[in-house]
């Protein structure tokens, strides 16, 4: 028998999430989503490209298949000839015709890849390959000679040159996503995988070529963790980027500051930087900051986009679907709920459609929940 000055008492860590979270998660996007598949931020409010994948990519992974399968249906019956889609949309129309961003265009390629990785379905990735590849199409042509891809195009089509370095890191996972789901496909698509050597070039080694236009972008955390969570730099740079400006954006016990000149902390913005963690190697502050996020969620399953804490003020007063979704995902994340938990803490690019074949495993997931 062991002395007592042998025994160890070890406290069990706090659950990640609560029992029901998953089920209520998805309940607030799908009591949010409109009957033709279009996922506002909240009822009332208008849609984006970006926010509306990052919301049905929640709701493939609580299992809720149909329902993001509408959701991609809505985004593709949306898209314009080009390949590109409005700013925003609302009650079926477009409510901001002044610019095409080319990172909302390109991220349907990250939540067609990802619905895939869960479902395993060959059909649904062969049935949105035409709207994928108009898409990176689009977004392929506004990149520069050094790399990196102008943000938007205006409302007459004419590219607006200068490039964000958020923008652009997401784009280089949605180039990732892009080449899997050609290459699963058998369509071989060479031009993107050297668009994406470029941009990861620019991203790493041409920082002048962002913000050339306007002040810096390095107030928003975004800029800062962004290329970790996408797969800029490899893991000891990952590691050193994070640590970089640890205590500029994190505030102890609260989360993610969206800017650094601000008292605000926002959910979606923890909830990505626990991925980057994860992609960091740093699984021990991933779980820290993401077990403290829960406290912003309220009854109806929905959780408060951010928090003032020199007001000690929920501000501002909205639950946007977007949130959620960046909830489900680091969720899944830490977890592994799903087959693509790791695709925002690790790169998977695959070579050609032989290597694609060991993804034939992969069958439908479900999570407890409706098939809706």
């Amino acid at each position: 028998m062991n002395n007592a000055s042998e025994l160890q008492i070890v406290e069990e860590a706090p659950a990640l999430f609560p029992a029901d979270f998953v089920r209520r998660s998805a309940d607030y996007i799908i009591s949010q989503q409109l009957e033709d598949g279009c996922i506002p931020w909240f009822s009332g409010h208008y849609a984006d490209p970006w926010d509306h994948v990052e919301a049905a990519m929640g709701l493939s992974i609580a299992g809720e298949c149909r329902a993001a399968e509408s959701a991609y249906a809505w985004l593709a019956s949306m898209q314009l000839q080009d390949g590109s889609w409005w700013a925003a949309y609302k009650n079926g129309q477009v409510d901001n015709r002044e610019r095409r961003e080319s990172n909302f265009v390109a991220y349907v390629a990250t939540g067609i890849w990802h619905h895939f990785l869960i479902t395993g379905d060959r059909d649904f990735l062969l049935r949105f390959w035409p709207t994928v590849k108009k898409a990176i199409d689009f977004v392929l042509a506004l990149q520069s000679e050094h790399g990196e891809i102008q943000w938007a195009v205006n409302s007459q089509g004419e590219p607006l040159q200068d490039a964000l370095i958020t923008g652009c890191s997401s784009i280089y996972k949605s180039l990732e996503c892009a080449i899997n789901i050609a290459a699963v496909l058998a369509f071989p698509q060479p031009n993107w995988r050297r668009a994406r050597t470029l941009l990861g070039e620019a991203l790493r080694e041409k920082s002048h070529r962002f913000d050339r236009t306007w002040e810096s972008k390095a107030r928003f955390s975004m800029d800062w963790f962004y290329p970790v969570l996408t797969g800029v730099f490899d893991r000891a740079g990952a590691r050193l980027r994070l640590q970089q400006k640890w205590d500029e954006f994190v505030v102890a016990g609260l989360g993610c500051r969206c800017v650094n000149d601000e008292p605000w902390v926002t959910v979606a913005e923890s909830c990505e930087l626990t991925m980057a963690l994860l992609a960091a190697g740093d699984t021990d502050r991933a779980e820290t900051l993401y077990r403290g996020l829960h406290r912003w969620q309220d009854v109806d399953g929905g959780y408060w986009t951010g928090y003032v804490y020199r007001d000690s003020a929920v501000w501002p007063e909205e639950k946007t679907t977007w949130t959620v979704g960046a909830m489900l995902l680091a969720a899944d994340a830490l977890a592994g709920l799903t087959p693509a938990s790791g695709l925002f803490t690790q790169v998977n690019l695959l070579d050609s459609a032989q290597d694609a074949e060991g993804l034939d495993h992969l069958h439908h997931f479900e999570l407890t929940g409706s098939q809706r």
